[in-house]
């Protein structure tokens, strides 16, 4: 694509980056074949070819973000489903988060949108005060039907069970350690996640029980916290650089006391956003180079437990025998494959081959390369886009007649819990029954 930004506006290190990135799109609209928001609203706009055009006429010309832009550009999932089938490299990616970035600095929002971006970026990462919040949810459910769209989206994915207590106390410096079960063979970091501690702690609770239980010592780090993305992807850069910073000291200065193996995240969201970590600091006089190292680092739970051996290698119970407890060897498991992990983070196959290994019958729904319409904050921001998709997404999994539907983010499980007939569960979870760990909600 031609470009014809001026040399003052290349100057800009972020500017510099996206005019690199237009000029690599040929126009060619493979992206659009696998676009959600296009295959719904059929809207050249709404896909990814569309809002490339867009970007480049606000950016090349210096212009504030006009309405229309600011539209389209809000309807964006970010679930990179377009970086995966373009062919000619393009990094949309980081094309639309600096889209977001000069949208959010040009652009007067109505005051509800404000509102709702300032509250969702001052409380969903902080899991105190989203702790907090969630019990007045709770009660403001009664009410929902009274209440706007959107604060409607946003209450409907509120769990009616109370939020989860926090995890282990932390030691004395700030840590919390899980020694290994016999010899330690890894030493790891874990993101705890903002939401998914609050919504969720089983999730960490099952990756704590089965890396210990490999012979891998875990840790969570002093003064580790959100990844950023929730900011990153609301364009409000300062913010999210504050959190990518703080991590980056958090896990480095952990990772200097006493060299650690990789840093294991379980929401995948998180994972794509911390593997960007070198790329968001690239300019920093400071972190460049730490931040380099953390995204190194950085592995999803299934791509670390693919990498490292299952069971039989840690001495555990063998996947191809017997399995402990209740597991039925028979059970089928519907993999919903998280955007932010086969998109995001191009792990397609290690979840499903553990599970497989683990001896679950593994099956995946017609459309997998399809967002659910989670994204994020996407579906209190965009309902009505976002419950299309998920209404999509929960007819292909019906399909498959699973017993339980195993995902690896979050915001995949909120987004579906209420939409399909069988428990939606997390993939370290059923790796964690199968070796030895408790059953997962809603199994038994």
């Amino acid at each position: 694509m031609e470009t014809k930004f001026s040399l003052a506006q290349l100057a800009d290190p972020a500017t510099a980056e996206s005019e690199k990135i237009l000029r690599a799109c040929v126009h060619c609209g493979f992206c659009n074949a696998t676009c959600p928001t296009y295959a719904l609203l059929g809207d050249e706009l709404d896909s990814p070819r569309g809002r490339i055009y867009l970007i480049k006429d606000m950016l090349e010309n210096d212009r504030p973000a006009s309405e229309k832009i600011v539209k389209h550009v809000d309807r964006c999932l970010s679930c990179l489903s377009c970086m995966t089938t373009c062919p000619s490299g393009v990094n949309y990616m980081h094309l639309v988060d600096h889209a977001r970035v000069h949208i959010e600095e040009t652009h007067k929002r109505p005051l509800f949108d404000r509102l709702m971006r300032n509250i969702l970026a001052a409380v969903m990462p902080y899991p105190r005060r989203f702790r907090a919040l969630m019990r007045i949810a709770v009660i403001g459910k009664l009410f929902a039907p009274l209440m706007p769209g959107r604060l409607r989206a946003m209450l409907a994915l509120v769990p009616s069970s109370s939020p989860s207590s926090p995890m282990s106390a932390p030691l004395p410096d700030g840590r919390i350690v899980w020694a290994a079960e016999g010899q330690r063979k890894k030493r790891v970091l874990l993101m705890p996640g903002c939401v998914q501690q609050v919504l969720a702690a089983r999730i960490n609770e099952a990756t704590v029980r089965l890396l210990t239980r490999l012979g891998h010592e875990v840790v969570v780090a002093d003064g580790s916290g959100c990844c950023g993305a929730l900011t990153h992807h609301l364009g409000k850069e300062d913010l999210a650089f504050e959190a990518v910073r703080a991590n980056v000291r958090a896990w480095m200065r952990e990772h200097e006391s006493e060299p650690v193996d990789a840093i294991v995240i379980n929401a995948s969201g998180c994972g794509t956003t911390v593997k960007d970590y070198g790329f968001m600091l690239r300019n920093d006089p400071n972190l460049a180079d730490a931040a380099k190292n953390i995204s190194a680092l950085t592995r999803d739970i299934s791509e670390f437990l693919a990498e490292t051996g299952m069971p039989d290698e840690a001495g555990a119970t063998d996947m191809t025998g017997d399995m402990p407890g209740n597991v039925p060897g028979d059970l089928n498991v519907t993999y919903h494959s998280a955007c932010s992990l086969q998109h995001g983070q191009k792990v397609r196959t290690a979840p499903k081959a553990l599970l497989a290994a683990a001896g679950f019958t593994v099956v995946e729904p017609r459309e997998a390369h399809l967002c659910c319409g989670s994204a994020g904050a996407y579906n209190m921001l965009q309902p009505e886009i976002a419950n299309q998709l998920r209404d999509r997404k929960a007819d292909n999994i019906a399909r498959t007649t699973p017993d339980v539907i195993a995902t690896g983010n979050i915001g995949c499980m909120m987004q579906l819990q209420d939409a399909v007939d069988a428990p939606v569960v997390h993939t370290v979870e059923l790796l964690d029954w199968a070796t030895g760990g408790p059953a997962p909600r809603g199994l038994g």
